[in-house]
């Protein structure tokens, strides 16, 4: 593993840790798409997650929509949902200030690199619906499995504003 790889993983792993947050990973080749991912995934009963980034239409406001990873979603059908009015994909350069990650990379773990609690996180409410749920660990050739209780813990100690909603009603 790259030393910049590392980097990225280590205020994941030394944030679960210092909490007391138990997990479990593994380590499998670059997976920066869905389909590439689910080559290496583990049949270990947790749920898949797709995690996006979005950003307002003034780029004030920074927004993680976290659903399985199984649905598709059009950028439409999410801004009516969040009615945070219209959205785009935020640039690399913001994922980079306010995740502190690079695309491919995406995840909730990523709020750890958020000291100011900027990012707003929406997850589909199907997800409470798994008993545990698997995220990559800032860098994309590792793959976290987290309990629904333990991530629940997690989002609360993070600190980030965060709330379930139903995005395929």
């Amino acid at each position: 593993m790259t030393e910049d790889r590392a980097a990225r993983r280590r205020p994941v792993f030394d944030f679960l840790d210092q909490h007391g947050i138990q997990y479990t990973y593994y380590e499998h080749p670059e997976a920066p798409t869905i389909e590439i991912a689910r080559q290496y995934w583990k049949q270990d009963g947790s749920k898949h997650c797709k995690n996006l980034f979005f950003r307002n239409h003034k780029g004030n406001r920074h927004y993680l929509v976290v659903f399985d990873c199984d649905l598709a979603l059009a950028i439409h059908d999410l801004e009516h949902k969040l009615r945070q009015g219209k959205l785009s994909f935020a640039s690399e350069q913001r994922m980079e200030k306010w995740l502190g990650l690079r695309p491919g990379s995406v995840s909730p773990f990523g709020l750890v690199n958020d000291p100011e609690n900027h990012v707003h996180l929406f997850l589909d409410e199907s997800l409470k619906n798994y008993p545990s749920l698997s995220f990559h660990p800032n860098d994309n050739t590792a793959t976290v499995v987290i309990s629904q209780e333990e991530f629940q813990r997690y989002l609360h100690l993070v600190g980030n504003t965060y709330e379930y909603i139903n995005l395929f009603e």
